[in-house]
């Protein structure tokens, strides 16, 4: 027999998850008679809704749990996720913690089915780990259990979150280039993607506009689908001779496409990236690029989901942890 989820639930009684989720966390905004009704169906379709509850009183588990969506990791993974991970495990096993990772498919985050740390009462709290739905970040939330976001933050969400300076950060490089002498440059990157490539994007529209440089529509290319998935570059008929691209990643399959199209990197375009991780390096040229402390906003989110199991009220809102500008060799001097 399957295991029944708050969908199922949701599904039988024609109401939301998030419904079903305060009915049995015994939360706000659920009448009695509803709750009541919630819970007795829960009973009878065997949901196992009373663990949760029954460990928190009990202690903890000294576990994280760490979700991140399986878009971030699939096929060869995604290099800087897997090292915030790895400095976010570091960061625990400092304070005497474990992590736990689970990674959350598309069908489950639509679904807005439950991790199954949480309803199996594995962890402690949760550190969200990258961009996932408002939806399912509130199905989370309304569970009781401390929440941290990292690396990305949604204005609609009244939930800690810690972020790189994405639009520093992006506008910073931006004028690395004009200083260059680059006054035709693109950006590569789907904009409302996630907050972070929006954040990318409008440094870079600042660091045009207050050059006043054009910000043409057709210098915007799109990197990726709308499930994540990265694509085939769409290049324009006139090319800039420069581009920003939201993260190293994008910015070395970029220059790889470039390549094969008969353009010298960095001699007739240059491109820049942003994160610094190992595909700045693996990038030929090597990338310039901003570097992401990624240990400074593990830890900052460390010391806040801790704060948070001690029952400290004390919330840190969007916390901006800043980068520096790292430059090496794929942006070339344009002559003026």
């Amino acid at each position: 027999m399957k295991n029944v989820t708050m969908k199922d639930i949701a599904d039988k009684l024609n109401i939301s998850t998030v419904t079903v989720s305060k009915a049995l966390s015994d939360k706000d905004g659920v009448s009695e008679e509803l709750r009541d009704k919630i819970k007795t169906i829960a009973d009878d379709m065997g949901y196992r809704y009373n663990t949760l509850a029954k460990g928190m009183k009990e202690g903890k588990s000294y576990n994280i749990g760490i979700l991140i969506a399986d878009r971030f990791i699939r096929d060869d993974g995604d290099a800087f996720y897997l090292k915030m991970y790895q400095s976010v495990v570091k960061a625990l096993s400092k304070v005497n913690y474990y992590a736990i990772m689970e990674i959350i498919t598309s069908e489950a985050e639509k679904r807005l089915i439950i991790p199954n740390m949480i309803t199996d009462n594995k962890v402690d709290g949760i550190i969200i780990l990258g961009q996932m739905g408002i939806d399912y970040v509130n199905l989370i939330k309304y569970t009781a259990m401390p929440l941290v976001l990292l690396d990305f933050y949604d204005e609609q969400l009244d939930v800690d979150s810690i972020i790189s300076d994405s639009f520093y950060g992006s506008y910073k490089v931006t004028n690395y280039l004009i200083s260059q002498g680059h006054r035709k440059i693109g950006f590569v990157g789907k904009i409302f993607s996630t907050s972070s490539i929006l954040d990318r994007y409008l440094g870079y529209y600042k660091a045009l506009i207050s050059n006043n440089l054009d910000v043409r529509q057709d210098w915007i290319i799109e990197d990726r689908s709308e499930e994540g998935e990265y694509i085939d570059y769409n290049l324009p008929e006139q090319m800039p001779t420069a581009f920003v691209c939201n993260n190293d990643g994008v910015a070395y399959l970029f220059i790889n496409k470039l390549k094969k199209l008969g353009y010298n990197v960095p001699k007739e375009i240059a491109v820049v990236g942003f994160d610094n991780d190992i595909f700045a390096s693996i990038s030929s040229p090597k990338l310039t690029t901003v570097e992401v402390d990624i240990v400074t906003m593990a830890e900052t989110a460390v010391d806040a989901m801790i704060r948070k199991i001690s029952g400290d009220k004390h919330t840190i809102g969007r916390k901006v942890i800043s980068g520096k500008l790292i430059i090496r060799d794929s942006v070339s001097v344009v002559m003026q």
